[in-house]
């Protein structure tokens, strides 16, 4: 949820652009923070994306819920989250505004929008989204950046909507607690292959099965131990190897609500990544 202080010196952040950091658009886009840079009070998570055929770098899991049901929206095009904003024009606003502007160290940071979302839409090509947990509106300097980054993308006639908890479907988090468990801090990449292609096969044969039960029918017809094919379902569904609507409670997902990723593409993008 909300993240702890950093701090960036002048020369990290020429460093940082140097590098390519906030540019770029699809696969070619870096963001402005990674997991590695801002270290979070809950839970970080880099994530493969199907759109943009890249992994993302969300910093709790209000984020990632977020991600989630902006992959799923059939009109998205891109999504680049941690986008830095132009620091002349927020030291602009912040002064018209007579709100201090984020500083550390006498340094003036680059503040950031945790998404920058492109879509197939007419009348609204883009939006941006900050998320927020509901505790953080309880703090006067939250509030102060937070009018800052408004006036920001008022400025660039660009809808900005601000998301909390409240505004995430309560299954939503309680799959993401429930697949997020099992990843592991590592995964042998064959051995999840070798899963990949044994749930395909079947995907496409019992398509109106639960998931649920077409793990107990592997492990019977496999011999394995009772729960085993669950837990490696779960570790694909976490890891993206299968997209789904994540606003379906897991119990209920069935074998049609299941999409593949290329196996190639996601080995590819994790391999980038690490």
């Amino acid at each position: 949820m909300a993240k702890k202080q950093y701090w960036n010196s002048e020369a990290k952040n020429k460093r940082w652009i140097k590098e390519g950091r906030g540019q770029g658009t699809g696969s070619d886009y870096k963001p402005w923070l990674t997991v590695r840079d801002v270290p979070s009070e809950g839970r970080s998570h880099r994530v493969f994306g199907h759109i943009t055929q890249r992994t993302h770098h969300l910093l709790s899991d209000i984020e990632l819920a977020t991600f989630f049901l902006l992959q799923w929206r059939q009109t998205t095009t891109d999504i680049r989250e941690q986008f830095p904003l132009d620091r002349a024009l927020t030291l602009q606003i912040s002064q018209q505004l007579g709100i201090a502007h984020p500083n550390s160290h006498n340094v003036d940071q680059y503040m950031s929008s945790d998404f920058v979302v492109d879509a197939d839409e007419k009348g609204r090509p883009r939006i941006v989204i900050q998320v927020k947990s509901k505790d953080d509106f309880s703090k006067p300097r939250t509030i102060e950046k937070l009018e800052i980054e408004r006036s920001y993308w008022r400025e660039k006639e660009v809808p900005f909507f601000l998301v909390t908890e409240n505004q995430v479907p309560t299954t939503v988090f309680e799959n993401i607690n429930l697949l997020y468990n099992h990843i592991g801090s590592s995964f042998d990449l064959e051995e999840l292959a070798v899963y990949f292609n044994l749930f395909l096969k079947q995907l496409y044969q019992q398509d109106n099965l639960r998931i649920v039960d077409l793990c107990i029918q592997l492990d019977s017809a496999y011999g394995h131990e009772p729960g085993e094919s669950l837990y490696q379902m779960k570790r694909l569904l976490a890891l993206r190897y299968f997209h789904f609507d994540i606003s379906i409670p897991f119990i209920k997902l069935r074998c049609a609500d299941l999409t593949a990723e290329s196996i190639e593409a996601w080995e590819e993008g994790w391999r980038v990544s690490n």
